[in-house]
């Protein structure tokens, strides 16, 4: 965990409700620093993750630990800069990836903002990853870690971020919060979107318009229809409504309206990603070796940033989806990523 100079210790940190961001906010006060608690409300009652209840775990946690809390309300900025855009980007035929957006346009953005007005430099999250010498790196717990979500901050920002839980395993930060009588030692993990509240497919079909279409076989025969493009994503297995499986979603045709699915999961194997709006922390020089992520649960495939915008695994990678993140790693060190074009 970095240091910063004694005069600087002011720390904002954004707090959740949730066992991490309690656990980074009491180490950064065991270790000197003078952290205040900002509580973002995102989403209003809506979700678990950011609402009254939420609210009240994060000042129960501030009041234990005697740090000021401020609540924050971003639920017009997160509406337009996050929720708008995961609407467009279904609406386009992409999976879109919230939470890369919503840590630069919004988290990271609050609480640098928020600490300029307190008169300090530093921020600080419960996210699982390590900040070293202006550079991001992977977290102690590979299984928790999350800077898959990271690769859009901006590098002039790194040597303000601490990530206190970098060095800890998941298990290793319930045990603290329990032995410092935080209310949060047992609330469990947010697992989904935070603003989708009962399933993905009903959060779009109220909120984007669905034109039904066929569905056709690998040979272009029709074998069914769709309820709307916008609701399958590549690789979908489950909710296609097809009998005779398995059957995955091999590809939208947005001219055609049409939904592609194929019985053979090799089918959806391929080597070759192509890439837009890149980000990196380091200098790159093509082509280079690297590994990289199409998704935050996959592992980590060996390959080569051939040149801007163009990368290819070494070995075949299955349902590479459009609107997703692709991540770049050079061993234990996050380089950068994109967005998958196709």
């Amino acid at each position: 965990m970095m240091t910063i100079k004694k005069k600087n210790r002011k720390v904002a940190v954004g707090v959740s409700g949730g066992v991490d961001s309690s656990v980074a906010l009491a180490l950064l006060k065991e270790r000197g620093y003078s952290p205040v608690s900002i509580f973002m409300s995102f989403w209003g009652d809506k979700n678990n993750c950011c609402g009254s209840e939420a609210e009240r775990r994060a000042r129960k946690v501030s009041d234990i630990l005697s740090v000021p809390f401020y609540k924050i309300d971003v639920g017009e900025r997160f509406k337009k800069e996050v929720v708008n855009y995961f609407l467009d980007s279904y609406q386009k035929g992409e999976t879109p990836n919230p939470c890369v957006v919503c840590n630069k346009r919004i988290k990271f953005k609050v609480l640098f903002d928020e600490i300029k007005a307190l008169g300090g430099s530093y921020i600080a999250t419960g996210h699982y990853g390590v900040v070293k010498d202006g550079r991001i790196f992977l977290s102690e717990d590979k299984k928790k870690d999350q800077t898959y979500f990271l690769w859009k901050l901006k590098k002039r920002d790194l040597r303000r971020i601490i990530f206190p839980l970098g060095d800890y395993k998941k298990e290793e930060i319930r045990k603290i919060a329990k032995k410092r009588g935080l209310p949060t030692a047992s609330v469990s993990d947010s697992q989904e979107v935070c603003f989708i509240e009962n399933g993905l497919s009903d959060f779009l079909r109220e909120r984007i318009k669905l034109i039904p279409g066929d569905i056709e076989n690998m040979e272009g025969e029709k074998i069914g229809c769709h309820e709307g493009l916008p609701i399958y994503t590549i690789g979908q297995r489950k909710g296609i409504g097809l009998s005779g499986g398995p059957f995955y979603v091999f590809d939208k045709d947005e001219d055609r309206n049409v939904l592609t699915v194929t019985n053979n999961s090799e089918d959806l194997l391929r080597k070759k990603v192509c890439f837009s709006d890149e980000n990196y922390f380091t200098d790159i020089s093509y082509p280079l070796e690297v590994k990289a992520k199409i998704r935050y649960n996959a592992a980590p495939g060996k390959g080569v940033i051939k040149k801007k915008g163009i990368f290819e695994f070494s070995n075949p990678q299955k349902a590479i989806t459009p609107g997703q993140s692709i991540v770049f790693y050079k061993k234990d060190m996050l380089l950068g990523g994109g967005v998958i074009e196709r």
